[in-house]
């Protein structure tokens, strides 16, 4: 059987969010953005903001949030975004935000994230980079399932964009000790494991729900520099050092940073089709799971896009979720 051709953008590596939305009108539009207090997910939400949509900050600090929100306003034409709360890492938090939205939603950018420098668990005893940046937003686009239905059927589809990494090509999923009860804690691999999930995420969200317009496609924003580093630890920034220093990656600007994630949202390209893993602006090329990221900075490995390991992680993520006291009961899966 043939390899379908890679989807491609007239953007690139340099591309910023702005260019990507240049002569793109989203009034009516309506979008969440996760982590968008700083960084990725603020600049997300400006471009957003200023192409015309309706722009939802969903945030763990409000006041940081409320920050960003006046900063639009003052340098957008847009409408001041909205500012909810939300704490990925607390169920309740979640089903909150959920049940607190009304109407459509025609894009949910799952752009929160976190890094610890050492073992952190949730009031679960789930490992906390795993329960953040996948569980949450797991638990966040299941709850809002409906709403992306009816954005879909108002405006010829709907979109999730999910935030990966290249950090997904150090770790596939461990099925066998999610949360590191057994195996030595590596936050590096905690870090690549909830990556790897943020990938598969799109691959299973696409094959329950494209029949309903809603597609979902991972991206990797490149390496910027952003609060997410605060807490690496001295091996991590050593790591990351020395990834820039044999050429795996350029840092970028912020707006280089979040250029993909609009690609991803907005791209007709996109528009229909989802379960993909975007670099630079372009679909990217798959790589065997042994290969060496020294030597393939702008792949993905085969573990982040295996419908297997999708398919299982969805159902292992629901039942996960089911069992968290105050969170959401019925999942629309």
């Amino acid at each position: 059987m043939d390899t379908p051709a890679l989807i491609t953008t007239p953007f690139n590596a340099s591309s910023t969010a702005d260019e990507v939305l240049r002569g793109v009108d989203l009034a009516g539009v309506r979008a969440v953005v996760t982590g968008a207090s700083s960084g990725l997910g603020a600049e997300t939400a400006r471009v957003l903001a200023a192409a015309g949509a309706e722009v939802t900050l969903a945030v763990r600090d409000k006041a940081a949030g409320e920050a960003v929100a006046e900063r639009i306003a003052t340098s957008t034409v847009g409408v001041r975004p909205r500012v909810v709360r939300l704490d990925l890492a607390d169920g309740a938090s979640v089903a909150r935000f959920v049940d607190s939205w009304d109407g459509p939603l025609h894009l949910l950018i799952n752009n929160a994230g976190v890094v610890t420098g050492g073992l952190e668990r949730t009031r679960e005893g789930w490992e906390l980079q795993f329960a953040t940046n996948h569980l949450g937003h797991f638990a966040l686009a299941t709850g809002l399932r409906g709403a992306l239905a009816r954005g879909a059927a108002g405006r010829d589809g709907a979109r999730v964009v999910s935030v990966s990494s290249t950090a997904h090509m150090r770790a596939g999923v461990d099925f066998g000790d999610l949360h590191f009860e057994r195996r030595a804690y590596d936050p590096q691999l905690a870090y690549a494991q909830s990556k790897t999930a943020n990938s598969l995420f799109a691959v299973e969200a696409t094959r329950r729900w494209a029949s309903d317009g809603v597609v979902a496609n991972a991206v990797n924003p490149g390496g910027v520099a952003t609060g997410l580093q605060r807490n690496f630890t001295p091996e991590q920034k050593a790591s990351l050092d020395a990834a820039q220093a044999a050429g795996i990656f350029t840092y970028k600007t912020v707006g280089q940073g979040a250029a993909t994630s609009i690609v991803a949202a907005v791209a007709p390209q996109f528009a229909h089709t989802g379960g993909h893993y975007l670099d630079d602006g372009q679909e990217a090329y798959t790589v065997p799971n042994d290969a060496e990221l020294a030597q393939h900075p702008h792949g993905v490995k085969e573990w982040a896009l295996d419908p297997a390991a999708a398919e299982r992680l969805w159902t292992v993520s629901a039942d996960l979720l089911r069992q968290r006291p105050g969170s959401l009961h019925e999942l629309m899966c």
